[in-house]
Formats: structure tokens, C-alpha cells, sequence
């Protein structure tokens, strides 16, 4: 694979692998870092908020900025910018220091995985540029398979400040590859994008403003429903309205006429739904595996970074069949299956469930429906505007931008569906926790008596009562876990059919 255009090559995977393994890891290793930066939930979500907007901003920006610097010296300067990030949030204490090394990191770092696709177009169309996607789709299945346990071990055996310094020796090896590797003349002054600052501004506004909702709908769906719907809808009218205005504009800064087609629009719903599939699900697994089933947070990294080996495995058996029957339909229907055994499996855990023999098989299928879908798009969505850098650049642009709301998007809807479940399931099953019932004052008596053998008799009694409620909180967030991945199996059989019966990509 790797035996023509070796440094090309290697870049690619590496620069592909850091944007996965940065986003994989911090969110993995919330928790550790939220207690060291006394940060709660809600502050720590506004910063992926805020992360993931000016990431918008930044990829949107991406053409503009190769143009007038040329790529080495774009892709130099944003490392440079993306490992200061890195610092800065290595060396923070407090809320304020991670939240500037963050805004830091996606002024550098956003459009890497954008850089590294547009990196396959230097190679010689044919069998070439066909290893570059190999290439490419590697990166992405080292990322996604490495950032849970390369997190928890870091956690457990330095300190969270080494999920940083992870990131900087793998993209300061980007930057040694790339010195001389990329083309640096600007293109000329006739041909360059054009931008102003009032329709950046009006992304600015309307991509924070529907992240910032997403955000806050964690915390007050449920008390300002009404309020949180109204200004989602303005600000998706708000988003809505820069695109068309960059459509009808004579000189856009994403070339929108050009680029859109039954084809692209198709491709860019499947990444939407894998983005928005994979940011639920990687909120929902690690807090039912940790809070529901009882594993650690360091053997639930561990597993998952096994059960996602599942990409890695799943890319190298499309790349032996994509050469020769390339029909994407196969994958989709492969990649749904997966989906629906994965949500199947979880759906039917019980407490008492083994991690090798009931979890790692539905993790590893999660790994195969991401690969097998997210591959199959990068070969099926792009073929219209192959042909012409500008076009594809803005393509991969408009794909990255959508990808980041579609992640946040995920990561809300499965809070609030989690919120609003285990608040039922619980309600459900504590209306037995009564003095009025014999069970429980049966089982609360017996725990006191064990508990008072080393406690004091009145602390014991208080530990019974603590006791049963976690054990009920237990009990509420795997039922909760359980209907959630019912709710997934449903989509993904829909998901399903859809698939089979939609034309406009090939059988």
C-alpha cells in the first residue's frame, strides 16, 4: 500500500488520525479532566460548543486561506497554532486556561481532516489516488480505535495533561513529513475566493447559536421547551439563510451551484446520520457501561478501543472488495446489519453481563457500521466534482462543517432521550421505597445489620437507604440504556430499507 509516495501517504493517515484521536480522547477523558479544572457538565459541554463552532468557521475558511498562503505554509501554520493549543491545555488549571486552549486547538487543528482528504487529490488519479483514500480511511480507523484506551491509559498511569502531549508527537511528525512535501505557490489573484465579513458573521452567529441550543438542551429542555425550540428554529433559519446567500452570491466562498446535486445532498444525509449516530452513541455507551453494568472507566476505555478494532478490520475487507465490485449498495446493507446487531445485542443485556462474551461483540459491530458507512460515502459522494480541486475542497468543506453540527445534534438528543428515560424508569421503580412496604423495610433492616457490624447503628441505617437509591439509579439508567438502543435498532432497520430502495447511488 504504502510503496509509492510513502511520505504522502504516511501524512495522510497520520494528519487523518489526529482529528479522531483528539476528539475520541478529550471526550472520553471528560470526566477526569472536568474534576481537575472544577468544571461541571454544563461548562464543559459549552466548550465542545464552542469548539465545534468556531471549527465550522475555521473549515469554512480553509480554501480562502490555501489560496493566498499555499498548502505547506497553511498546513505548517496550523500546527504550529493547533500544538500552542495543546499547551495551553496542558499546562490549564482552571475552566478558563482549557477553554482558551481549546478555542486555540480549532483555529489550528479544524480542518485537518479536511487537509488530509484534499491531500489524496495529489496523487495520480487510477490505483494512486485510490491507495491515498486506503490511506486516509486508515487514519480514520487508527483514530477512532486508539483514543479510548490510549485516554484511560494515560489517565491512569501519568495524568490527563498526556492526552495533549499524545496530540503534539503525532501531528509534529504531520509537520516533519510535510516540510517540503506540499505544493506552496498562492494562487493567482484572479482566481481566489471571496469572502466579507458580514457573511462570516452571519456563519459566526448562526452556527454558534444552533450549537449553543444543542448545548443548552441538556440542561433545560424540559423547563424552557418552548423557548429552546423557538430559537433552534431561528437559528437553523439563520444557517439556512448563509448558504443561500453564498448560493446566489456571484462570488461565493463555497461554491454551492456548482456542488450540489441529487448525489452530493445524498451523501452528505448519510454522513449527517453517521455523525449524529456516532455522537449519541459515543455519549450513551461509556455512562451505561460505567453507571448500568458497573465496569471502570479504565476497562471500559480498554474494550472499546477493542470493540472499535472493528473499523480497522471492516476497512481492510472493503479495501480487498472495492476495487473489483465497487456497487456501494452491499456496504450500506452491511453497514445497517451492523448497526442493528449492535443495537440488538445491547437491547437485551442483562446486570450480570460478561464484557468479552455479551459487550465486546455489539462494540466491535459499532466499529464496522462506522467504517463501512463513512467509507462507502467518501467513495460514492465526491464523484461529480473530482474533477476540479476548487469544487472538491468546498465539497469536503461544506461535508466537515455539517459533520460537526451533526455530532453535537447526536450528543443532544441522546441526553435528553437518556434524561427523560431514566427520570421515568425511575419514578417507575421507586414507588415502592416506602416505609409502607415490607420488601423494602425487609431488605433495608438486613443491610443495616451487615453495615452495623462496622459502622455505628444510626450511620448504618443511613448507608442501607443510600444504598438502595443507587442501586434503584442503577436499575433506572440500564432500563433507560436498554430502550435507547431499542429506539437505535429501530432506525437502523429503517435506515435499512431506505437504503435498499433509494436509486441514486448504484446498486
Amino acid at each position: 500500500m504504502f510503496r509509492k509516495h510513502p511520505q504522502l501517504l504516511i501524512t495522510i493517515t497520520l494528519l487523518c488520525s489526529v482529528e479522531f484521536l483528539q476528539t475520541g480522547m478529550i471526550a472520553f477523558a471528560a470526566a477526569p479532566i472536568r474534576g481537575e479544572i472544577e468544571a461541571s457538565p454544563e461548562e464543559y459541554s459549552l466548550v465542545g460548543a464552542l469548539y465545534a463552532c468556531l471549527a465550522v468557521i475555521v473549515i469554512s475558511k480553509q480554501r480562502w486561506l490555501t489560496e493566498r498562503l499555499g498548502w505547506r505554509t497553511y498546513l505548517q501554520s496550523s500546527i504550529a497554532v493547533f500544538i500552542v493549543g495543546c499547551l495551553v491545555c496542558s499546562a490549564s488549571t482552571s475552566l478558563a486556561g482549557f477553554t482558551v486552549g481549546r478555542v486555540i486547538m480549532a483555529l489550528g487543528g479544524a480542518g485537518f481532516m479536511t487537509s488530509a482528504r484534499v491531500m489524496v487529490h495529489m496523487l495520480p488519479p487510477g490505483p494512486g489516488r485510490f491507495t491515498g483514500v486506503k490511506a486516509f480511511a486508515t487514519g480514520l480507523a487508527l483514530g477512532t480505535t486508539l483514543a479510548p484506551v490510549l485516554a484511560s491509559l494515560t489517565v491512569a498511569y501519568t495524568t490527563w495533561q498526556a492526552i495533549f502531549w499524545v496530540l503534539i508527537g503525532v501531528i509534529t511528525l504531520v509537520a516533519l513529513l510535510s516540510a517540503r512535501l506540499l505544493p506552496n505557490q498562492p494562487h493567482p489573484v484572479e482566481d481566489r475566493t471571496s469572502t466579507s465579513m458580514g457573511r462570516i458573521l452571519l456563519l459566526a452567529l448562526s452556527s454558534f447559536s444552533v450549537l449553543y441550543v444543542l448545548q443548552r438542551s441538556y440542561y433545560d429542555f424540559y423547563d424552557e421547551s418552548t423557548i429552546i425550540i423557538i430559537f433552534a428554529l431561528l437559528s437553523l433559519f439563520a444557517l439556512s439563510s448563509y448558504f443561500l446567500i453564498e448560493r446566489k452570491h456571484p462570488s461565493p466562498l463555497l461554491k454551492l451551484r456548482q456542488i450540489i446535486n441529487q448525489r452530493y445532498l445524498f451523501g452528505i444525509a448519510l454522513y449527517c446520520f453517521s455523525y449524529l449516530i456516532l455522537g449519541a452513541n459515543n455519549y450513551v455507551l461509556p455512562t451505561f457501561l460505567q453507571s448500568s453494568l458497573g465496569f471502570t472507566w479504565e476497562t471500559v476505555g480498554h474494550y472499546q478501543s477493542l470493540g472499535l478494532f472493528g473499523t480497522l478490520v471492516a476497512w481492510l475487507v472493503m479495501a480487498q472488495i472495492l476495487p473489483k465490485r465497487p456497487a456501494p449498495k452491499k456496504f450500506f446493507v452491511a453497514g445497517f446489519l451492523a448497526l442493528i446487531g449492535f443495537s440488538v445485542l445491547l437491547s437485551v443485556i442483562t446486570p450480570g453481563a460478561e464484557m468479552w462474551r455479551n459487550i465486546l461483540p455489539a462494540l466491535f459491530l459499532n466499529g464496522c457500521f462506522v467504517m463501512l458507512l463513512l467509507a462507502t460515502a467518501a467513495t460514492q459522494t465526491f464523484r461529480d466534482v473530482g474533477h476540479d480541486d476548487a469544487l472538491f475542497t468546498n465539497a469536503q468543506q461544506i461535508k466537515n462543517m455539517a459533520g460537526q453540527i451533526a455530532t453535537a445534534t447526536g450528543t443532544a438528543l441522546a441526553t435528553l432521550f437518556m434524561q427523560w428515560r431514566s427520570t421515568v424508569q425511575y419514578d417507575a421503580l421507586n414507588i415502592r421505597l416506602t416505609t409502607d412496604d415490607p420488601a423494602y423495610l425487609q431488605y433495608t433492616h438486613a443491610l443495616s445489620e451487615f453495615l452495623s457490624q462496622s459502622q455505628g447503628a444510626a450511620k448504618a441505617a443511613q448507608m442501607a437507604v443510600a444504598e438502595v437509591a443507587q442501586t434503584i439509579s442503577a436499575q433506572a439508567s440500564l432500563m433507560a440504556g436498554i430502550e435507547y438502543f431499542s429506539v437505535i435498532a429501530v432506525i437502523g432497520c429503517a435506515a435499512l430499507i431506505f437504503s435498499l430502495a433509494q436509486k441514486v447511488f448504484s446498486p
